[in-house]
């Protein structure tokens, strides 16, 4: 799923939502099938990754497509908590790639399109293999205090 989204938002920018509507109903069958008592912390999970970038969408709607509002949502469903640090992952990549354009272009690099749907499925890889380690080594650094 997040080579397709990749693929096609590179070349296309548009994620589709078919792909999206495909993951998320595969990614809940997988949860029911697997761990049914982690439904409820999936979904608000995906309601808050969903949520996060629903915002920014809002704020700027020129800025950031409804297509990666729905992935962060998807990504949620699959990761769970470990959405925190793919969204985390994403937006510092993306954040590194706009100020790179920055320094090559000049404040006019600011209205250059970059898709962002990428910089998620690199997050979400991050989330899947890492992410609840990442967490863990985060949470325990409050323990130390």
């Amino acid at each position: 799923m997040l080579a397709a989204i990749t693929l096609s938002d590179l070349k296309r920018r548009v994620i589709p939502n078919a792909v999206l509507l495909r993951g998320a109903l595969v990614g809940v069958a997988l949860v029911i099938a697997t761990d049914p008592s982690s439904l409820v912390e999936r979904a608000a999970a995906a309601s808050a990754a969903g949520s996060f970038l629903l915002a920014a969408a809002l704020a700027h709607p020129r800025g950031m497509g409804m297509g990666d509002v729905k992935l962060a949502a998807v990504m949620g469903l699959f990761l769970d908590a470990a959405v925190a640090p793919a969204m985390a992952v994403a937006l510092c990549a993306g954040a590194v790639v706009g100020v790179g354009l920055m320094l090559r272009h000049g404040a006019g690099a600011r209205k250059q399109a970059v898709p962002f749907g990428p910089f998620l499925a690199m997050g979400g890889v991050v989330g899947l293999l890492a992410g609840n380690q990442i967490l863990d080594a985060y949470l325990s650094s409050f323990a130390t205090w």
